[in-house]
């Protein structure tokens, strides 16, 4: 069985930690009746699986991507996990100025991508 391409797997890790990333940080949003310090124990708890994914991608993707493009990579995978977060969780409805906002950093992963003569 043919291993997979750095990229895939770079994306993949980075993917799920991010999904366990915009839990930690957004996901007690639905709970404000929690106490607050309760809310920060689990949120680290979560936190702790997204970095043992994190790590991982940016080493692995290290051989095949420099830091700009990792953290290019990492932001935009962000944005478009926490939109999906945003209205299948918090039912919070994306705008026309989030989707200008959004076009704009995918333009800036645009030039950091684009390979200049």
């Amino acid at each position: 069985m043919p291993a997979l391409p750095v990229s895939v797997i770079t994306i993949g890790l980075l993917l799920a930690s991010n999904i366990f990333m915009t839990f930690a940080w957004y996901g007690h949003l639905k709970f404000k009746s929690t106490s607050l310090i309760t809310v920060i124990l689990i949120s680290w708890g979560i936190a702790f699986f997204e970095y043992c994914l994190q790590v991982p991608a940016n080493r692995i993707g290290s051989s095949q991507f420099n830091g700009a493009e990792l953290k290019t990579i990492q932001e935009v995978i962000t944005l478009s996990v926490f939109a999906v977060f945003s209205v299948l969780y918090l039912k919070e409805p994306l705008t026309w100025n989030h989707a200008v906002g959004f076009a704009f950093i995918g333009l800036g992963a645009f030039f950091i991508f684009h390979k200049w003569g």
